[in-house]
């Protein structure tokens, strides 16, 4: 009963994160509270600031505090930030606002996953974790599109009200992380710096396997990022309708969300090595194609994309899992999204660079060029090392 009741909690707060209103029109918001464009990227910066910061010792407080509680404190957080955007209009309490909701994003980052992991273990259900990973990121992805049409239509009679409706969506995280039942007794903290510097050392020195594959799940993820923000650029590049915006945002999302439900199926047909290689060819292989096709040919080429995307996310999480101790997997988890954030800090800025210097061709070459270099080291790494751990749907 607990094992279907804490799925059935993680999907809400999954649901409540993703189910973003305010993403379409959110430019649009703060343009209308005079805020301009280098405003917005000051914002955005210190959301990942905060985030970057915050990444790996939230984990591991997540490891020796409890899943459950990380969890409860970061649908608080996450909730007050959106409280905040609803009822101020000045940079200042923007910046408060997008500063809760990054420390917030964080304190959730790794520990749902790592208590999912958790709880397929203890009711011997471990070979299941991808398929419910797989899910809950489908169900995150459905959230985020539809949400997208949704915040349009609520934008039209006013650009605050998609920010009333998402911060009682926010709201939704709160009960369902209390409700959620810890699957293990946690430790007791000692020496929390001492113990965090353990378990980097570990996972990026000791263990080559793991550092491996969070290198080159980090690369990957920052990939699957930086290829979001390349969506509108493109959109403007075409010419495209402003009311096309939504729709094609929402394709492309629950693509995302159907490749994630399959995700098992597709490891378990292909296996650990021949998976590794196909999305690094799908994921740096997009841009390359994009770039060579900024027309209407180009859409196409982002769905394929994103098809993959969907694979990679629970796929690559899923062998970080499986050769993670549980007393130390939600810092793992928390190393690896700070490796994708910290990647994503670095090189967007020089990206953006490209672009405006440049063009949207050359900064999409680059940004293969980022990619996939790097990504094949690792990649090779891997499987020079240890042999690979077998699929967890295997």
């Amino acid at each position: 009963m607990s094992f279907r009741k804490n799925i059935s909690l993680l999907y809400l707060i999954k649901v409540s994160k993703w189910f973003t209103l305010v993403m379409p029109v959110i430019v649009l918001f703060y343009e209308s509270n005079g805020l301009g464009l280098k405003d917005v990227f000051i914002l955005k910066s210190v959301y990942s600031m905060a985030a970057v910061i915050l990444e790996i010792p939230s984990g591991y407080l997540a490891d020796v505090w409890g899943r459950r509680k990380c969890l409860i404190l970061g649908c608080i957080l996450y909730f007050g930030g959106y409280l905040s955007y609803s009822f101020t209009d000045t940079f200042t309490a923007f910046l408060f606002a997008e500063i809760l909701l990054g420390v917030g994003q964080t304190l959730v980052n790794g520990a749902d996953s790592a208590l999912l992991y958790d709880t397929t273990v203890e009711h011997n259900k471990e070979p299941l974790y991808l398929r419910y990973e797989g899910r809950i990121t489908m169900i995150g992805n459905f959230a985020e599109a539809f949400a997208g049409i949704l915040g349009g239509l609520l934008a039209v009679y006013s650009l605050r009200l998609p920010f009333f409706f998402q911060t009682a969506i926010a709201f939704i995280g709160i009960p369902a992380a209390i409700a959620l039942k810890e699957a293990k007794q946690r430790n007791v903290i000692k020496s929390p710096l001492q113990e965090i510097v353990k378990i980097i050392r570990y996972s990026l020195f000791t263990n080559k396997q793991l550092c491996y594959n969070i290198m080159y799940s980090g690369i990957i993820g920052a990939a699957t990022l930086t290829m979001a923000w390349f969506v509108q650029p493109l959109l403007i590049h075409l010419k495209t309708p402003t009311s096309l915006y939504g729709i094609i945002w929402t394709v492309l999302n629950l693509t995302v969300g159907i490749a994630a439900l399959y995700s098992d199926k597709v490891d378990r047909f292909f296996g650990v090595r021949k998976m590794g290689i196909i999305i690094l060819f799908f994921i740096a292989g997009g841009y390359i194609a994009l770039a060579f096709n900024l027309s209407y040919v180009g859409l196409f080429v982002l769905f394929i994309f994103y098809i993959f995307r969907g694979f990679a996310t629970p796929i690559l999480k899923g062998y970080i899992n499986q050769m993670t101790l549980s007393e130390m997997r939600a810092t793992v988890l928390s190393i690896r999204n700070f490796v994708i954030r910290l990647m994503f800090a670095a090189i967007a800025p020089f990206i953006g660079w490209m672009n405006d210097v440049y063009s949207l061709q050359i900064a999409l070459l680059t940004s293969a060029a980022i990619i996939f270099i790097p990504g094949l080291l690792f990649l090779v790494l891997q499987f020079k090392a240890n042999p690979p751990v077998q699929s967890p749907s295997e």
